[in-house]
C-alpha cells in the first residue's frame, strides 16, 4: 500500500491488499482484522464496507490506515486496542490497554451463568470477580432486566473502563463497582451467583504465548507459578458470599478444569460440572453451595454503598 501511495485505492482493493498482507505475516484472522481496521480508519461500521466497495479512499484516510497496519503487523497490537472497541455478547465495549480484550470463549461463562438465573424477571444479586472491561457483568445485566451486579477488580484503571461501558450501555443503575482482591469487596454480603474470569495462566507460560498478549495487563493474565493459585483461593472462599442454593461459575484453562472441579468438591460445593467452549475444550467449572447453608440476610440496595464501591467511576 505504501509503495503505491499515489494511485487511487478503493475500499475493496484495500481490503484485499490488507487481507493478503496479514495472511503473509501469519495473523490468525486476516480478513476480520482487515475489515475492522479499515472500518475504523474510515469511521464507519464494519458491515458498511460492503456497501462502499468501489468508494475511493483518500490519502489522509490511507495515512491513518498505514499506521494501524504497521502497529498490527510489527508490534502485534490487538485489533481491539487499535480500534478501542470489542463486541462481546453483541454488546459494543470500550477496550484499552488496562483490560483484557474480551474473548469469544468467555461467552461460555455467560451461558453457564444464565443457567443459574432461570427467571428472566427474577431479582437476582450477582458478584462478578475480576470484571476487567465489565464484559460478563454487563452481559448478565443486559439479559436479566432486574438483576443487580457488584463487579470487582484489583485494578482501578480497569474499573474505570468497566464503569464507562456500563454508563454507555445504560446499565450503570444496576451494575456497581468495587476495588479489591478476589472476594474481599463482597465479604459480609450474600449473592445468588458468583462468576469470575480470573487470571489463570502460569507465569512460565509467557514465552510461548501469542505476542498480542504482551499488550494486555499482566496482572489480568498470570496467577503464580502454576496458574491455579487464584482459582484455588476463589473456590475456597466462595461459599462465604453465596446465598442458599447460590451458584458459582468460573472460567479457566482447559487443562485446569479437573483440578478446579476437585477444589470445588473439597470446598463442599455440590453439582460440580465442567462445560466446554464452542471448540470443545473444557472452559467453565460450575457448582452450587450446599442447600443446607443458612440463608444470610439479602443485600441492602446496591446503591447504599455505591459511593464507596464505584471505585472505578
Amino acid at each position: 500500500m505504501s509503495a503505491n501511495a499515489e494511485r487511487t485505492w478503493t475500499v475493496v482493493e484495500l481490503l484485499r491488499w490488507m487481507e493478503g498482507h496479514f495472511r503473509e505475516q501469519g495473523l490468525d484472522s486476516p480478513r476480520l482484522d482487515a475489515e475492522c481496521l479499515l472500518a475504523h480508519a474510515l469511521g464507519i461500521e464494519r458491515l458498511e464496507l460492503y456497501l462502499q466497495f468501489d468508494k475511493p479512499v483518500v490519502e489522509e484516510e490511507r495515512a491513518g490506515l498505514r499506521e494501524l497496519v504497521r502497529r498490527r503487523v510489527r508490534d502485534r497490537v490487538p485489533v481491539a486496542q487499535l480500534t478501542g472497541r470489542k463486541e462481546f455478547w453483541s454488546l459494543p465495549l470500550e477496550v484499552t490497554g488496562d483490560v483484557l480484550v474480551p474473548r469469544p470463549e468467555t461467552e461460555t461463562l455467560v451461558e453457564v451463568a444464565l443457567g443459574f438465573l432461570p427467571d428472566r424477571e427474577g431479582e437476582y444479586e450477582i458478584l462478578d470477580v475480576g470484571t476487567g472491561s465489565g464484559a460478563v457483568a454487563l452481559a448478565l445485566a443486559h439479559e436479566r432486566k432486574k438483576v443487580r451486579v457488584l463487579a470487582t477488580d484489583l485494578s482501578e484503571a480497569a474499573l474505570a473502563v468497566a464503569s464507562a461501558n456500563a454508563t454507555r450501555l445504560g446499565l450503570a443503575d444496576r451494575v456497581g463497582f468495587a476495588a479489591g482482591s478476589l472476594l474481599e469487596p463482597a465479604l459480609g454480603r450474600r449473592f445468588d451467583l458468583v462468576v469470575s474470569n480470573p487470571p489463570y495462566l502460569a507465569e512460565n507460560e509467557s514465552a510461548g504465548l501469542a505476542p498480542e498478549l504482551a499488550h494486555e495487563p499482566a496482572m489480568a493474565l498470570y496467577a503464580g507459578p502454576d496458574g491455579v493459585e487464584l482459582l484455588e483461593s476463589l473456590v475456597a472462599g466462595v461459599a462465604d458470599v453465596l446465598a442458599t442454593s447460590g451458584g458459582f461459575a468460573v472460567e479457566l484453562a482447559p487443562d485446569q478444569a479437573e483440578r478446579v472441579a476437585g477444589f470445588c468438591r473439597a470446598a463442599g460445593l455440590e453439582d460440580v460440572a465442567i462445560t466446554p467452549d464452542l471448540a470443545g475444550r473444557p472452559r467453565v467449572v460450575s457448582a452450587r453451595v450446599k442447600t443446607e447453608n443458612e440463608e444470610a440476610p439479602k443485600n441492602a440496595h446496591l446503591d447504599e454503598a455505591s459511593g464507596a464501591e464505584k471505585g472505578g467511576e
